[in-house]
């Protein structure tokens, strides 16, 4: 056995992730608003960035066009300020000079703000405000309203109020009374039996049979029980019927009409699809994504810092930075526009004539089509929306399996479900179709499913089963 030490040379072939590259990963893998907070910290990190507030719609076309970028060659592009300071080469319209000026007419129109949406805490104290409870009543009254959930239910009991204000349980019950009087109706209910006679109360429409029948067969109407019902209480199977359609016919959260208090969620499409001379044609939302340039002040300190290695070094790595970034979120544009276009060669169908046409799609199919991997498909929809003439959808929607039909093309998940609620919606409610019934009738469309599937789809769209369907 020989020990030594040898010198070889061997050739191995890696792939590196640099930290641009993997940058160009997350950028394309951000939604609209994590795309925004992540470029916020990025200005805030980077003196040579700016929003770029001098885009012109009429050049958005030639800029797309102009900023397209290969990922590898990105790698490679390094750039030396101070080359690009001698050459004073700033003309490309991504990263040209701006300077703030104010529009001495520049208006303000009442719709560039956003008004402050009421939630159920600020109208139950409003209307406090104007009720007879005065004094400690009042207070009272604030406190119960302060207890009262997003659904308008009260969450603490009587008795921990009157603790509270060291009185009588029946001063409480008053006050609560008089709050449980106060629009929505049925707000400051202990349960959902209070909540649905506080509604017909209101109403003028409790009487003692309906009131008993909350009280003690609510769950049997759930269940659609309604034999049960008419049997215990000696009533007409058709009587009881109308009863349930009553209650069915109430809120059973009273406060969801109003606004949570939390910030409300707006989805800015990423792009929109339209017919155009026939043809479905793919506009980027170009507002989805930050416009960005390289400040012009720090173009011009570079001038003066041609001899000072340091400071040049420092603006040489930040504006490297900043044109990576640029044009990564370049990059991400097109690659999600792209992607939307394969999608919509594949759903033709579906923007023609809607759900019931929808086929399946997988990643690997799209990603066939267009070279790229799998991954990058999938970076590309995650949280992306498109705006189409059916409407705006997650891209995703547009990803589902789903079985073969009789023409031996895929017909996906989500349009077998709009059968299936088509077929519920033409039944006899007196005799609805049953899991296996459903089976034969989209047999007959050529679509081959099993009761089970048909019953995760029924469940998944929150229909009822058959028997909790019928109606008497």
């Amino acid at each position: 056995m020989k020990l030594g030490y040898d010198l070889t040379i061997e050739q191995t072939q890696k792939l590196t992730m640099t930290p641009e590259l993997i940058q160009a990963i997350q950028i394309l893998q951000f939604n609209t608003q994590e795309l925004d907070e992540f470029v916020q910290d990025e200005l805030m990190q980077n003196p040579v960035l700016e929003f770029d507030k001098t885009f012109d719609e009429k050049n958005r076309d030639e800029v797309s066009k102009s900023e397209e970028m290969d990922v590898k060659a990105c790698e490679q592009a390094d750039i030396d300020l101070r080359e690009k300071v001698k050459e004073a080469e700033y003309d490309d319209i991504s990263y040209k000079q701006w300077e703030y000026s104010r529009d001495k007419d520049e208006d303000y129109s009442f719709e560039q703000f956003v008004s402050k949406e009421e939630t159920l805490e600020d109208s139950l104290l409003l209307q406090l405000t104007f009720s007879s409870l005065k004094g400690e009543d009042l207070k009272i009254g604030r406190f119960l309203v302060e207890a009262i959930d997003d659904n308008g239910y009260l969450t603490v009991t009587t008795e921990e109020v009157a603790k509270v204000f060291q009185v009588e349980v029946e001063k409480v019950e008053e006050v609560l009374d008089i709050i449980q009087t106060f629009e929505p109706s049925g707000v400051g209910a202990r349960d959902l039996k209070e909540c649905l006679i506080i509604q017909l109360a209101a109403r003028g429409l409790l009487e003692d049979t309906v009131e008993y029948i909350i009280l003690h067969h609510l769950e049997d109407l759930g269940e659609n029980k309604l034999n049960k019902v008419a049997k215990a209480l000696g009533l007409p199977i058709g009587q009881v019927q109308m009863v349930c359609d009553l209650i069915r016919s109430l809120e059973p959260k009273p406060g969801r009409s109003f606004a949570s208090g939390s910030n409300v969620k707006y989805i800015t499409p990423d792009v929109t699809v339209e017919k155009i001379d026939g043809e479905y044609q793919v506009i980027t939302n170009e507002y989805s994504a930050p416009r960005l340039m390289v400040s012009p002040y720090y173009t011009n300190l570079a001038r003066s810092a041609l001899d000072d290695m340091e400071l040049n070094k420092y603006l040489n790595e930040k504006y490297n930075a900043a044109i990576w970034l640029i044009k990564s979120i370049e990059q991400r544009k097109q690659t999600i526009f792209n992607v939307v276009d394969a999608v919509i060669k594949h759903q033709k169908d579906f923007l023609d004539h809607g759900t019931k046409y929808l086929k399946t799609l997988t990643l690997k199919q799209v990603a066939d089509d267009l070279g790229i991997h799998e991954s990058t498909v999938s970076r590309a929809i995650n949280g992306k929306y498109m705006q189409t003439p059916r409407g705006v959808f997650e891209i995703k929607y547009f990803f589902s399996s789903g079985v073969t039909g009789s023409d031996g093309e895929g017909v996906s998940s989500n349009s077998i479900k709009s059968m299936i609620k088509d077929i519920i919606d033409g039944e006899d409610p007196k005799n609805p179709y049953s899991d296996q019934d459903m089976v034969k009738l989209l047999s007959d469309r050529g679509i081959e499913i099993s009761r089970r599937t048909v019953a995760k789809y029924r469940e998944g769209l929150n229909i009822l089963s058959s028997s909790k369907r019928r109606r008497y």
